[in-house]
């Protein structure tokens, strides 16, 4: 029942924002209602989410820890950020279309041999200016501990682009960590469904930390590695619990 009536919410939410979002669009305006609708969902899903730092508003590359279906709407309410998302997402009934109003950029994750286009397409969208935001440890499997961050889709941003700055986001869902993160390889749905069902609200702080300037860093391994080092830092700084980047 906890389940339906948050479902119910997060409907009435859609309900309100669409015709809102179509009505911006006609008017030539950018839509802030993708990034309200996203914010609601959260709340509707029990997260109460406190910011800290300051997110860069455009040119910017968000690179974040990862750790649940939830984390993609308090990052996009936190940040207005568009998301890099594996290609099958776009077929997903009604997710897919949602997540499409909200400019995600779409790669087939699967295709090894088609790591350079997709990192053109994720440079052709921060060009433009689009906040983006990405998951780069490329895997749910490591619950609350951080996964080496991978590098291949930072070629987006080398050569670097005039004014674009990557910048690292950690977050903190403290004790509840274990209770909300990814259990192996569980399907999204099965994470949405534990975390709509289980009872109270989940607290998260979302840590933007300081940007970083890809003309400072020499290549994309080191700019992995040096993001890497920072998320960890601001979750753990009595001690490390992840791993060394990969490429």
């Amino acid at each position: 029942m906890r389940m339906i009536f948050r479902i119910a919410a997060i409907v009435l939410g859609l309900i309100v924002c669409l015709p809102l979002h179509h009505l911006w669009k006609l008017a030539g305006h950018l839509s802030p209602w993708p990034r309200l609708f996203l914010g609601w969902t959260a709340r509707c899903a029990g997260a109460r989410v406190t910011v800290e730092g300051t997110p860069l508003r455009r040119d910017v590359l968000f690179l974040a820890n990862h750790l649940s279906w939830l984390d993609i709407l308090v990052v996009a309410s936190a940040s207005g950020a568009a998301f890099v998302s594996k290609d099958e997402v776009r077929k997903w009934p009604v997710i897919g279309w949602l997540a499409s109003l909200h400019n995600t950029i779409y790669v087939a994750r699967s295709d090894r041999n088609g790591v350079k286009g997709q990192a053109d397409q994720l440079r052709a969208a921060l060009a433009t200016g689009q906040p983006v935001a990405l998951f780069p440890e490329g895997t749910t499997e490591g619950g609350h501990e951080i996964l080496p961050f991978r590098a291949s889709l930072l070629s987006a941003v080398f050569p670097a682009l005039p004014d674009l700055k990557v910048q690292p986001v950690a977050l903190d869902y403290g004790v509840l960590a274990q209770k909300i993160a990814w259990v192996g390889k569980e399907p999204a749905v099965a994470n949405a469904r534990r975390i709509l069902s289980r009872p109270g609200t989940i607290p998260v702080i979302v840590h933007f930390l300081t940007p970083i300037d890809p003309h400072d860093v020499p290549n994309r391994k080191a700019l992995a590695e040096q993001s890497q080092a920072e998320v960890q830092a601001a979750l753990f700084p009595n001690g490390p619990a992840g791993k060394t980047s990969e490429n």
